[in-house]
């Protein structure tokens, strides 16, 4: 720095700034005489802004009785009708949002929270979700719908229906029906579904009170709150035999009728540890149980080294079956000593060992 400041002025500046490597600008910078900083100023003021008492005169005028409750623009209006301006709408509006003023003073549309739906299983019977599906019919724009309740502890479908309609008369007969099928006594049972019109409606209300029943409802526009259902139907139109389009309501009970007996009695549910719905909702768990130990201590038995963990154990189903629970949440049931001895049993080597 000191060389560059003391060059000839023959010496052209540019070219021995590049020779040593420094910038020019740096070099400007730090030769230049010192200045005194700048004084801050305040804000900058238009010149087409309203002096005070200007403002002040808008002010009484948006406070005025008559004025009050009128959009700027409407007193904008009224006082040019009467020959008077004071300033534009926007001004107006400018005002009022530095008075905190400008925010909606009618009362609109208020959303309504729903609280988040939170549902527990420890046994079938407990807890029901129910839902309405369309399916097409031969027809363009005709539908059928398909009413199914779905025991969400063991995911067994307790009770269907096939309509040409949707309403809240035809779910509540269903739902009194299978209530009666399965025998459940007043105050044992929730049942749970999201919120369409026949689930909502006031005679559906009316009849789970004097049935004795707990309603929940799923948040608006949130499937998840509603998951068993919403899974069980896309497993029935994902299966290859699935109609595009049904004859008749006739042709909907019938494939409707064979699929709900595979999926009950025949599907293996990941979500059951391959066990069947119907397994778990008719307690034969400790049957299916011993029966697949029994296979798997076999193969154990003639080529152990395929195992590498050491002797397999079967999974059992779920003992607490939720929706919106996390893990950590309380147990509000935990008397679980008949599957925890089922477990011990299927860990425990056999004699034969």
């Amino acid at each position: 720095m000191a060389r560059l400041s003391s060059l000839p002025d023959a010496v052209p500046l540019r070219r021995a700034c590049e020779a040593v490597g420094f910038s020019r600008a740096t070099l400007y910078r730090r030769r230049a005489p010192a200045t005194k900083p700048r004084a801050k100023r305040g804000p900058r003021r238009s010149p087409r802004a309203l002096k005070p008492d200007e403002r002040a005169k808008v002010i009484a005028v948006l406070h005025a009785p008559e004025f009050a409750d009128q959009p700027p623009r409407e007193i904008y209006g009224a006082l040019l009708s009467l020959g008077v301006f004071l300033c534009s709408p926007r001004t107006m509006y400018r005002i009022l949002a530095s008075l905190r003023q400008s925010t909606e003073r009618r009362r609109g549309h208020v959303r309504t929270a729903h609280a988040m739906p939170k549902l527990e299983a420890y046994a079938p019977n407990q807890v029901w979700t129910w839902d309405i599906t369309k399916v097409a019919g031969e027809l363009p724009g005709l539908l059928y719908f398909v009413f199914v309740i779905i025991d969400l502890f063991s995911r067994m479908v307790v009770g269907w229906m096939v309509a040409e309609t949707e309403n809240a008369k035809l779910a509540g007969h269903m739902i009194s029906s299978t209530m009666k099928l399965h025998d459940i006594p007043a105050g044992t049972l929730t049942i749970h579904s999201d919120r369409g019109a026949p689930m909502t409606a006031r005679s559906m209300n009316q009849l789970l009170q004097t049935l004795g029943v707990e309603q929940s409802l799923s948040r608006p526009r949130v499937s998840n709150d509603n998951p068993l259902v919403e899974s069980f139907f896309k497993t029935a139109k994902y299966q290859p035999e699935y109609p595009s389009r049904f004859a008749s309501p006739i042709h909907v009970r019938a494939w409707f009728q064979e699929y709900f007996d595979w999926y009950c009695h025949h599907h293996h549910h990941q979500g059951l540890a391959l066990f069947t719905p119907a397994d778990v909702f008719y307690g034969r768990i400790a049957d299916v149980a011993a029966t697949r130990q029994a296979a798997l201590d076999a193969a154990y038995a003639l080529h152990p080294e395929r195992f590498v963990r050491g002797r397999p154990c079967v999974r059992l189903p779920p003992t607490r079956v939720h929706i919106n629970l996390r893990l950590d949440d309380p147990i509000t049931q935990p008397d679980r000593a008949e599957h925890e001895t089922l477990a011990r049993e299927l860990r425990a080597p056999t004699r034969t060992q």
